[in-house]
């Protein structure tokens, strides 16, 4: 039988959007959403493999939880929704993000608390396509993880450390992986109970953790943190596409780079990736003038 919790937030809430951020691409594994609007997730806590099924009933989420890590699941249930997360510190400085700001009242930062479900998806998503790094994650957790608990269907746990480590090189190719990002994932794992201390930190000790591994630079380790910590200052640099997202929607201008938009984040110091989210949900994004980039075969290669 399933253990259960609800929490209750205390204003306006958007489950989905406030989970989706964990979700990478429409086939991960370790995300479904059901037919009936539930969210279920399978993630490797310290006590173990778990599955958690989370549904809005009324002004509750409405939890159950199966495996060796259910209760470690539940018992993070607030936290991972975001009650630690304080959007009142939030001051809109521009009209755009006043009115995403008021749009979207049910907007919260979560915090998983776990740092390699969140690392080894972003190590993946350096420096290539969403669509390339997204199969990349489904294939590996198809054929080295393992079942997720509870009723799921085709719900999968990902590796535990060692496992990462002992996937044979031509696997890692299988799945569109090069040297470098697999690599990374490699030693990342082999310092797993180094970096999950870093959800105990703030945003400057934990981002100098996660930099230690080689491979892992500033925008790794804050797509990690925005999700692991629910840091809310923790901004992307090194994007291709935020800086222009987010100087176009402010300025008009087309050709923002990164030191441009931290200092048109600037007034946001302390909360940059909540206003960066709040950027985003407004809509404002340039006309797009460049191809898609191509997916890369690393199989051919």
């Amino acid at each position: 039988m399933p253990a259960h919790r609800s929490w209750t937030p205390s204003g306006p809430y958007d489950l989905v959007r406030n989970l989706s951020v964990l979700r990478r691409g429409p086939g991960d594994p370790a995300f479904q959403v059901s037919a009936d609007g539930a969210i279920w997730r399978a993630s490797r806590t310290p006590q173990g493999a778990g599955t958690i099924r989370l549904v809005r009933r009324g002004e509750a989420v409405e939890a159950q939880a199966w495996g060796p890590g259910a209760d470690w699941l539940l018992d993070h249930l607030p936290v991972l929704l975001g009650a630690e997360d304080d959007p009142s510190a939030f001051t809109p400085r521009h009209r755009l993000v006043h009115q995403a700001h008021r749009r979207h009242p049910g907007l919260r930062l979560i915090r998983t608390g776990l740092v390699l479900e969140s690392l080894i998806p972003s190590i993946l998503e350096q420096k290539v396509t969403s669509d390339e790094a997204y199969r990349g994650w489904r294939l590996l957790l198809q054929r080295h993880g393992e079942p997720a608990p509870g009723p799921a269907e085709r719900l999968r746990v990902m590796p535990e450390p060692r496992a990462w480590a002992l996937i044979p090189s031509w696997e890692w190719h299988r799945a569109g992986v090069d040297a470098k990002r697999s690599s990374t994932i490699l030693r990342a794992v082999r310092a797993a109970r180094r970096l999950e201390e870093a959800t105990a930190m703030d945003l400057a000790a934990a981002s100098a953790r996660l930099q230690a591994i080689p491979g892992i630079g500033p925008w790794t380790a804050a797509e990690t943190l925005q999700r692991s910590n629910g840091t809310p200052d923790a901004i992307t640099v090194g994007d291709l596409h935020l800086p222009k997202i987010i100087g176009y929607a402010l300025t008009g201008e087309r050709g923002t780079d990164d030191a441009a938009m931290l200092q048109l984040l600037a007034p946001y110091a302390g909360q940059r990736h909540r206003a960066a989210r709040l950027i985003l949900l407004s809509g404002r994004i340039p006309p797009r003038r460049a191809p898609r980039f191509s997916v890369r075969d690393f199989r051919a290669i």
